[in-house]
């Protein structure tokens, strides 16, 4: 099995908080485009606090982990973990008991342009803030995914990492939406996707909603999107499609009035 694409794509799936959920994204999509027979390899760079292995069920078949690649301790073949359900799909453990300042940006660099040889996508578990981990992260990538929630601590955080990319020369970032509630943002209870749009100004790779199935899931080391029944497992899919350039239509909502708009009414009443 071999590569299906003559170049590469290198995506750092990044929030600036924590707890929005980048593995699970991370796990999902890498696991859909494997579905597909795409060559993909995912990179846990949250170095101290990993869980990819475990999100994706190979936390029993580490060995090796990104630091040990670069300290010449093993091969980064010798470190690559292959999923058990797809042989088109593998993991680049994080090191549990190193921290972020054990591995440069360079090498992260060096990583992925071997890994470019053999794989169509490469997707890079960026961790939360903005310190070296982050650095590390993006200095890689050709193209960001911004996960946030829609809650206002989120958006913040999310506006900022967006403009660090930006500055960064990141010309493809997109953004995704997960754990919207739909009927909330119908009552004008929880920011809708429009309002994260206007505010984050990226243009929309995907929106899943809340499912919790999702807990399930991830509990029993088995990504949401092999599950052909749940709401968010479709909406991964819809994603993955949208990454290998399919026109995938966004569900509606049907989201007026916004929350944004309703804060700005209450400013401005007499």
């Amino acid at each position: 099995m071999g590569k299906k694409t003559d170049s590469s794509q290198v995506i750092v799936v990044t929030s600036g908080k924590g707890g929005v959920g980048k593995t699970t994204v991370v796990a999902n999509l890498s696991t859909g485009l494997a579905q597909l027979g795409y060559m993909v390899a995912v990179i846990d760079l949250d170095i101290g606090l990993k869980k990819l292995d475990l999100i994706l069920g190979l936390e029993n078949r580490v060995i090796y982990d990104i630091v040990q690649v670069v300290e010449g301790v093993c091969t980064l073949k010798q470190a690559l973990v292959k999923d058990k359900r797809y042989p088109g799909l593998y993991m680049l453990p994080a090191a549990q008991t190193r921290n972020k300042d054990d591995i440069t940006a360079e090498q992260v660099q060096r990583i992925v342009d071997e890994l470019r040889q053999s794989f169509d996508f490469i997707f890079i578990d960026c961790p939360a803030g903005i310190e070296q981990g982050f650095k590390n992260a993006i200095f890689a990538a050709d193209r960001a995914l911004v996960v946030t929630n829609p809650e206002v601590s989120a958006v913040r955080d999310a506006d900022r990492i967006t403009g660090i990319l930006e500055n960064e020369n990141f010309k493809n970032i997109r953004l995704l939406v997960n754990r919207i509630r739909p009927e909330m943002v119908k009552n004008g209870d929880m920011l809708s996707v429009e309002d994260l749009m206007e505010h984050l100004c990226l243009d929309l790779i995907g929106i899943i909603p809340e499912d919790q199935n999702v807990v399930i899931s991830t509990n029993r080391g088995e990504p949401i999107i092999l599950d052909e029944q749940a709401p968010s497992g479709q909406a991964f899919r819809n994603i993955v499609h949208r990454l290998i350039g399919e026109e995938v239509p966004f569900p509606n909502f049907d989201i007026k009035p916004s929350l944004f708009q309703r804060i700005k009414d209450s400013l401005f009443k007499k």
